[in-house]
């Protein structure tokens, strides 16, 4: 999280030009930083965890609806048998709880967003410094549509993974490059947006492999992974098109936008070496104090990854327009000074934000965990909520200095869906209506 944040803060450079605010982005001015995305580029990192905690939390939910007296195993084995189907039910009653648990911080998020953006109008601020102070705050809203598609499949994918293992992200990383085949030498750019799928969600399905130990035992196979990551890497980087940046958008090739073979190999790597020093980092997080800290900071991850582009804003607003703060050329050493101060304040600045924002991550109370869930109505929900946010994303909150209303009432009317779903799952014909 301390890469996200540090990254995306390194990279924003405000400027404030006869009294219009706007920005800069470092990275085409900072010769190595190119390079430094491979440090700063940790989103496989969330996918991994995430394919971890969705397999824990899916399998114990499955458990449950199969023998409601029974304990969940606390870590499923390779050698386990491939589970019985579960059924409809329990499928659709997960994901809709995994989705509310997501949803609800990015609400909050959304809602005072789009209070600031309303008030800054009424206050007279221009079209364009809402437009982009809008878009800035809402870029990191593109991983939620993609998280919530990997939790909407997570069930039929760990059953994959159950019967087929580690050749499931293996295939789905020959479909990532058959992909990028066809953007690239077919000029079909609309196919691009399969890779969403099968490059983000090579990594979460890593997380199941991790879970049940497939990926971790024997030892050697982190290293192995790590290794062929590497090595395709490295040839991608010397023989193909695609870039060494990780991060950046705007360029004719680039490796998040779609997300490309190479992100995935960079993946590979990366999350091959973290596996490599799971054991040595258990020993040290089994310290008492060290883990409680790390429990306690983590309870806080989400609220830090929506709100860490606040700060920037709140500082853009108060501090540069008085001329408080120089603006050094970029990449000067003046620049790189002013760095350290720009870091200070901005964390003054988020951390009591995270303070005021963090209830609204904490989960609600388990309430009925068996009842029936609507699936119409919660895929209308969830289709309704992932487009939402995938628009703020791209477009941001304010895309021509006003807010996108119709983007806002389709997200609205799919976090309505997904509350009324039980209420309408309830629902049952009459005796004597029908068969």
């Amino acid at each position: 999280m301390a890469g996200v944040v540090y990254g995306h803060w390194l990279l924003i450079n405000v400027t404030d030009k006869d009294g219009q605010l706007g920005g800069m982005d470092a990275l085409g001015y900072v010769s190595w930083s190119r390079w430094g995305t491979l440090l700063f580029q940790v989103m496989p990192v969330f996918f991994l965890v995430g394919g971890y905690v969705n397999a824990r939390s899916w399998t114990a939910h499955a458990q449950h609806a199969r023998d409601p007296a029974s304990l969940p195993p606390p870590r499923a084995t390779p050698q386990s048998p491939v589970a019985p189907p579960i059924p409809w039910a329990a499928w659709v009653r997960w994901v809709r709880h995994r989705a509310i648990r997501l949803l609800r911080p990015a609400t909050v998020y959304v809602a005072v967003a789009v209070l600031a953006v309303a008030a800054a109008r009424l206050a007279g601020a221009s079209p364009g410094e809402v437009a982009e102070a809008g878009w800035l705050v809402a870029l990191q809203l593109w991983f939620l549509p993609v998280y919530l598609l990997v939790i909407a499949l997570t069930p039929a994918l760990l059953a994959a993974h159950r019967r087929w293992g580690l050749a499931v992200p293996a295939a789905m990383a020959v479909g990532a490059a058959a992909v990028d085949a066809a953007v690239l030498g077919l000029h079909l750019p609309v196919v691009g947006y399969a890779n969403y799928l099968l490059v983000w969600g090579a990594m979460h399905q890593l997380g199941f492999g991790w879970h049940d130990g497939t990926l971790t035992r024997p030892r050697w196979r982190p290293y192995a992974l790590a290794a062929a990551g590497i090595l395709l890497l490295t040839g991608l980087l010397l023989w193909s098109p695609f870039p060494v940046d990780m991060i950046g958008d705007g360029e004719p090739v680039t490796n998040t936008t779609p997300p490309s073979i190479a992100l995935l190999a960079f993946a590979a790597a990366q999350l091959g070496i973290l596996l490599a020093a799971e054991p040595a980092a258990s020993r040290l997080l089994s310290r008492p104090r060290l883990w409680r800290l790390v429990s306690r900071l983590n309870t806080r991850a989400i609220t830090v990854y929506l709100w860490h582009m606040v700060p920037v804003i709140v500082i853009a607003v108060t501090l540069y327009p008085s001329g408080i703060i120089p603006q050094p050329t970029i990449a000067t050493a003046e620049w790189w000074l002013l760095r350290l101060a720009w870091f200070a304040l901005l964390t003054l600045v988020l951390i009591p934000i995270v303070l005021i924002f963090t209830p609204a991550d904490r989960p609600l109370p388990a309430r009925s965990p068996d009842r029936p869930v609507s699936p119409a109505v919660l895929l209308v929900g969830y289709i309704a909520a992932a487009v939402g946010l995938a628009k703020l994303a791209i477009a941001g909150f304010a895309p021509d200095g006003r807010l996108p209303l119709l983007v806002l009432a389709a997200y609205a009317v799919g976090l309505a869906a997904l509350a009324a779903a039980p209420r309408l799952g309830r629902l049952r014909p009459r005796s004597g209506t029908g068969p």
